[in-house]
């Protein structure tokens, strides 16, 4: 009999060292998760946001596109870059992008491909469905609202430039009237 109780003993301890494995492994789920939660920009206000100078890309990335790469000009420090990037796809197609978070807190980026204008729309404002225009700078720019984001879009020039987020069409349009090559 002695010999399982000794057994019985044994496996009582290792179901304990598995609960506290599984304890500890949440808790360094929940710490990665934490750092996650507290590195994302959220809107309220005073938050950290990690700004950009995206500068230098836009340099590099007008040196390098085949169509005039746009950036805003001119708006005011309310508009906060966070992220840029100017990457080649998989066929070729040069895509160009800035995000930025807008005064009124909320996301709005500039996407630009001499890809096929459906294909970035639907990159970028999933489920979009037209929703009239906008005029901006005298040119009509369609408006597109999707599931989560919604856009102003043109093509000239041999690309097409999305002006899209969570941003309204006030400050959309706002970006993309500042646009300049």
């Amino acid at each position: 009999m002695g010999h399982h109780v000794g057994v019985a003993g044994n496996s009582g301890s290792r179901g304990r060292q598995t609960v506290r494995d599984m304890v500890l492994s949440m808790a360094a789920v929940m710490g990665v998760a934490l750092v996650a939660y507290v590195t994302i920009p959220h809107s309220s206000k005073g938050d950290p946001v990690h700004v950009v100078d995206y500068s230098a890309a836009f340099a590099s990335a007008k040196r390098a596109a085949p169509y005039p790469v746009l950036a805003p000009q001119g708006l005011s420090d309310k508009w906060r870059a966070t992220s840029v990037s100017y990457q080649t796809d998989a066929d070729g197609h040069a895509g160009w992008h800035l995000g930025f978070v807008t005064p009124d807190g909320k996301y709005a980026s500039v996407e630009q491909s001499d890809g096929s204008k459906n294909d970035l729309l639907g990159a970028v404002v999933a489920g979009y469905v037209p929703d009239g225009a906008s005029t901006i700078d005298g040119q009509s720019w369609a408006r597109f609202q999707g599931d989560h984001y919604r856009s102003v879009t043109e093509t000239a020039n041999g690309a097409t430039t999305v002006v899209a987020g969570s941003a309204s069409y006030d400050e959309l349009d706002q970006l993309a009237g500042a646009l300049k090559p």
